[in-house]
């Protein structure tokens, strides 16, 4: 099987590096077929004005020539607006779409940064109902996910299907732990969706425990007056971050509220279960998919700081319950988020679209 992974993707965001690694280790011969857009946009979907020129000028590149003998097309992430280029090239044959966000739900709803009745939210509407439309099969990263996008732009059952996220082998499939840092890591975007206010909130009441926070984006402003026991780094190289789960106490997830924080388990999830660090995340009904409170890993309510600082104390306290939430959470990554078993899901849904 043949697949060209299409549009203007960002080639290193772990949901497509993932892909295309699952697929070429399931035996899925993988071309690329990529112009650079969204790399340096902090915020993917409010772009500037000559970002928007560039993203113009890139469909036209995209839509020249031809499949290159693929059987199928992948759109990749974040490729709204690269469907109309696939279907151009793809020449009758199927469209895969992995969006692993609704640009409505994104913006609008999870992040704020959009006003609902505004020109824009128009604008993100009409390019996100395009897309999920003009696929032949849409990939969502949970169930819970999946049946959104279902409802969202009425879709048949059969045109959505669900394959986890999953981590990046090649750095995170080592479970050998050095547990040498007495710090709680968070690894991830500064957004509301991960609920970092409750993660600071948490830090302000155990004030005995240190604390480790890496990444930057929306919600900058609220580390600036971090309580004290929290370490900010806005940017880690990305190959050191294995190292730093293997030698934390734990690994935080998401805590935010919003419904589409209900419907996700982050890169972050997967990266602490495949490196057998106890992770701590949301109760909600994506994590209760995968997850199971108290044996691979600890789920407390979204946005309650108690919680989660009740969560930690527990983790740092007990030498034996981490060890077992370590191996355990990595017995889980293995039978369900693993690359080869990524990889065969991702196969036998392309061998089912060709086949229909």
């Amino acid at each position: 099987m043949r697949v060209l992974y299409f549009g203007t993707y960002e080639r290193d965001y772990p949901r497509n590096a993932q892909v295309i690694s699952c697929l070429r280790a399931a035996g899925v011969t993988v071309e690329e077929r990529h112009v650079p857009v969204w790399e340096s946009e902090r915020h993917k979907f409010s772009p500037s004005l000559r970002t928007l020129a560039r993203a113009a000028r890139a469909q036209v590149r995209l839509a020249r020539g031809n499949a290159d003998g693929a059987d199928a097309l992948i759109v990749g992430y974040p490729g709204h607006l690269d469907l109309d280029a696939a279907r151009r090239v793809a020449d009758g044959r199927p469209v895969v779409f992995n969006p692993l966000v609704s640009l409505e739900d994104t913006m609008i709803g999870d992040r704020a940064l959009v006003a609902p009745r505004s020109p824009k939210a128009t604008a993100l509407r009409v390019v996100d109902r395009r897309a999920f439309r003009g696929a032949d099969l849409v990939v969502a990263d949970t169930a819970a996910q999946a049946r959104y996008f279902r409802d969202r732009f009425g879709l048949a059952e059969d045109r959505v299907a669900a394959c986890y996220v999953g981590a990046e082998e090649r750095l995170f499939g080592s479970d050998v732990r050095s547990e040498g840092s007495t710090e709680i890591l968070f690894v991830g975007k500064l957004i509301p969706l991960h609920g970092v206010e409750t993660i600071l909130s948490a830090a302000e009441l155990c004030p005995e425990v240190d604390f480790h926070v890496i990444g930057s984006g929306q919600l900058d402003h609220v580390l600036v007056s971090r309580p004290p026991n929290v370490r900010w780094d806005p940017w880690v190289e990305y190959e050191l971050v294995p190292d730093l789960y293997r030698s934390a106490t734990c690994a935080l997830g998401i805590f935010g509220r919003s419904e589409k924080a209900a419907r996700v388990i982050p890169n972050k999830a997967f990266q602490a279960l495949a490196t057998a660090t106890p992770l701590i995340t949301a109760d909600t009904p994506a994590a209760r998919e995968l997850l199971s409170d108290g044996r691979d890993a600890l789920l407390v309510p979204p946005a309650d700081p108690e919680a989660l600082a009740g969560a930690i104390r527990r983790v740092v306290a007990d030498a034996g319950l981490r060890r077992d939430l370590g191996s355990e959470g990595r017995r889980t990554y293995e039978a369900h988020a693993s690359e080869a078993v990524l990889g065969r899901r991702w196969r036998d849904l392309l061998e089912n679209l060709l086949d229909d």
